[in-house]
């Protein structure tokens, strides 16, 4: 048996609630811990090998597209504005790299692309009998580039492609986007 100091009984807290309250300081920490489903996001770059990447200090945004197929609205939550929250997570990537957002003359461009497929066919296993099945898996892809400003050459493109997480909330959708932008800036190289 555990015993506590006297000073904790002479207070009048009795271990009860005191269990209780920890218990419960457990389980929302358990419970904050839960992980966003990743596990279907996959990630590739490429690098142009030439490229010194320790030599880019400053970028600039060359673009943004949204190419959606979504015509019935279920992709992209009411609430978030996707193509803010790509941009924001990169903006936070570079500068992890010591790499500053700047007005003119930057060191390189950035350039995304997101799409959605709503009709994508593919094999999904059903649970119950371990069979492969052709069934709707909509998926979506990002497609992050980086451009050398004097040359105009990609050096860098790096793509995520995942399942479409239907009606997701939005704290799902922007911890997916954070993990595959996170994920694809992991590929990029320091020198």
């Amino acid at each position: 048996m555990i015993e506590f100091p006297p000073a904790i009984e002479n207070q009048g807290i009795t271990m009860k609630p005191m269990l209780r309250l920890f218990a419960l300081a457990i389980i929302m920490m358990l419970a904050a811990c839960a992980t966003t489903p990743t596990g279907d996001i996959s990630v590739d770059a490429e690098a142009d090998p030439k490229a010194r990447f320790s030599g880019f200090k400053t970028y600039a945004w060359l673009a943004a597209a949204e190419i959606v197929f979504d015509p019935e609205g279920q992709w992209e939550p009411k609430n978030v504005d996707i193509d803010a929250e790509v941009q924001l997570v990169i903006n936070s990537e570079l500068r992890k790299r010591g790499i500053t957002e700047v007005s003119s003359n930057p060191d390189m461009l950035v350039a995304y692309a997101a799409g959605v497929d709503m009709t994508t066919l593919g094999l999904k296993e059903n649970p119950e009998t371990r069979e492969k099945l052709l069934a709707n898996i909509p998926s979506a892809a990002l497609v992050v580039a980086l451009i050398d400003a004097d040359t105009g050459y990609v050096i860098w493109v790096a793509e995520a492609v995942g399942e479409v997480q239907q009606q997701a909330d939005e704290a799902t959708v922007r911890a997916r986007i954070d993990y595959a932008i996170g994920e694809m800036f992991r590929l990029l190289p320091k020198d």
